[in-house]
């Protein structure tokens, strides 16, 4: 089947009901090569970046990784994560898990 029928055959499908404005959209995007994959998920995209930072560390790098990954400082990261400490240990438990399966730079 070519593009075009495939796009007319959209066409059909959103002109009978079967599909919404936005799901025209989003097949047709997707069928033109226009959109992106992970455009439902940004977090998706952000969280495969993620890496333990080798310059900015004092332990393992995860409070650097996390402030290269979200523009937050790497002072308040570690902040957030000694009060996390102070909140019954899931501050380390935390970035136990994060040292473990977030992958150095």
């Amino acid at each position: 089947m070519s593009l075009s029928e495939e796009i007319d055959r959209l066409a059909e499908l959103h002109r009978s009901g079967a599909l919404s404005d936005e799901e025209f959209e989003r097949a047709k995007s997707r069928l033109l090569g226009t959109g992106s994959q992970a455009s439902g998920q940004p977090w998706a995209s952000a969280v495969n970046a993620l890496r333990r930072s080798r310059s900015e560390r004092w332990i393992a790098g995860v409070c650097g990784g996390l402030a290269q990954a979200t523009g937050l400082e790497v002072w308040a990261w570690r902040l957030i994560f000694a009060a996390l400490f102070f909140c019954g240990g899931a501050g380390l438990v935390v970035y136990l898990l994060l040292w473990i399966f977030v992958p150095s730079e």
